[in-house]
């Protein structure tokens, strides 16, 4: 191990394993979700086995994001099932964020879409990023 703490020896041979390269098809994705696998059993990872961690799951995300986008939730879904979720009204959603009743019934029935300050609300509300309303996450 060097001075910095990181282990190059076990690096190599995380990469010897499987090269960090772009995946190309579904026999180069189950590998490397293997070896996600296998490194997310132990119990602690080294700082070599976290940077290959975190290399190899951007590629895989890369790889499945290509070839398995995932569609955004219309706004009137996520919010329905957020507030199943919690239990709660539509009328305590409206007190507990400070959007008026009548904006969230007429999201819930699809005849509008949440503006970026509604959005800013419920994701702090529920404790989520803009991004699960569809929304890019530099919103401010």
């Amino acid at each position: 191990m060097s001075m910095t703490g990181f282990d190059h020896d076990t690096y190599i041979e995380l990469v010897t394993a499987l090269p960090l390269r772009p995946i190309r098809n579904g026999r180069e994705l189950n590998r490397a979700i293997k070896m996600l696998d296998s490194l997310l059993d132990r119990a602690k990872l080294t700082r070599a086995e976290q940077d290959y961690l975190d290399v190899l799951t951007d590629l895989v995300e890369k790889y499945e994001n290509a070839t398995d986008p995932v569609e955004p939730v219309p706004d009137a879904d996520m919010l329905r099932f957020l507030m199943e979720s919690r239990g709660m009204t539509q009328w305590e959603l409206a007190a507990a964020t400070g959007i008026v009743n009548t904006t969230l019934s007429a999201v819930l029935h699809r005849k509008r879409q949440l503006n970026r300050d509604q959005i800013g609300r419920l994701a702090g509300y529920f404790g989520l990023t803009p991004a699960a309303f569809g929304f890019p996450e530099s919103t401010s």
